[in-house]
């Protein structure tokens, strides 16, 4: 049986789950989207096999045939439509992030938190990439000892129009966040932005790069160099250092090519090319969970507690302090 979904939002981010699901994905099928851009939707829709196309979010969560929602739409629309869908008891996949503000992420909770399952999964795909995993699984297995330090970079060739330093901290590092909480297993309890001389292409008045390093609750270092204006292509880098040994991020797909003296692999273009695989899989499990009535993935909680820390990271960017990150309560629903 085929999971019924609604798509709110189909710009890149809808667009490339829906492809997805129109073509890859098993027990699937996308029977409604929403826009505020009506035409663009129905243009999408005619791509995805005709699924029903409204102006509204809230007509598509209302719609009795949607089973469940993806959450694709503009940061600031996030918790309206995840509460939306809390309300109809619906499972929802939204993107991250899970809302703008902790606030915000906050009265998500509060409405989630009083249930008895989970109806929210925050779409935080690198934790279903098969070299995170393998790391996790690494550590977990006690493979290199206690962990001591995290080192990551975040590398994109330009960035996008409108990019600013702060995005830099809750567009881009927020993936480093996130997976950190994920591999270690602790919460991050502070963080300092430092910023070294500004690269001469980044386009005024960018400040890249960024040096962040953010400190867990079990006493684990983690540095995140940020740097999207770096031009040679899109590099992620994660090694973690244990007390007895490191895991690392392997090198990337591709063959290496060996010829007239030098010895090459190519680097990824962009996220779609580096992450198509865990996003395959980030859909996969989702809709295999939401038939078994089970949602596994990133929580409400993994959603506000990113949100949190990004908060604090770009309140050390502004002040060039060491930023204090003080969450709420953990509701049991996520325990």
């Amino acid at each position: 049986m085929a999971l019924k979904i609604g798509v709110v939002g189909t710009g890149n981010m809808g667009q490339y789950h829906i492809q997805r699901l129109a073509t890859s994905i098993s027990n699937a099928q996308v029977v409604a989207l929403s826009d505020v851009d009506v035409e663009q939707a129905k243009r999408v829709a005619e791509a995805a096999g005709e699924a029903r196309v409204y102006s509204d979010g809230h007509q598509l969560i209302g719609d009795d045939e949607v089973e469940a929602v993806i959450v694709a739409s503009p940061g600031f629309t996030h918790e309206e439509y995840t509460l939306a869908c809390i309300a109809a008891g619906k499972p929802v996949l939204c993107e991250k992030p899970l809302a703008p503000t902790t606030d915000a992420c906050l009265r998500v909770l509060d409405a989630e938190a009083g249930r008895s399952d989970r109806l929210v999964q925050v779409g935080f795909m690198r934790r279903y990439d098969d070299g995170y995993r393998a790391m996790k699984a690494s550590l977990d297995a006690g493979h290199v000892g206690s962990p001591l330090l995290m080192h990551c970079a975040h590398r994109n060739p330009a960035p996008p129009p409108g990019f600013t330093s702060d995005m830099m901290l809750t567009d881009s590092v927020v993936h480093e966040i996130d997976v950190s909480r994920w591999l270690l297993g602790q919460e991050i309890i502070a963080a300092t932005v430092f910023t070294p001389r500004r690269s001469s292409l980044a386009a005024e008045p960018l400040q890249d790069p960024q040096l962040v390093l953010l400190e867990t609750d079990g006493g684990v270092l983690i540095d995140v160099e940020s740097f999207v204006s770096c031009q040679y292509g899109y590099d992620i880098r994660c090694e973690l250092v244990g007390e007895s040994g490191t895991v690392a991020l392997p090198d990337q797909v591709g063959v290496r090519l060996r010829q007239e003296g030098r010895s090459s692999t190519e680097v990824p273009a962009d996220w779609r090319s580096r992450f198509a695989p865990a996003y395959h899989a980030e859909l996969q499990e989702w809709v295999d969970g939401v038939l078994r009535g089970e949602i596994t993935g990133p929580s409400a909680w993994d959603g506000y507690a990113t949100t949190a820390v990004a908060e604090r990271c770009v309140e050390a960017l502004e002040t060039g302090r060491r930023a204090v990150v003080d969450l709420a309560e953990r509701p049991e629903l996520y325990d």
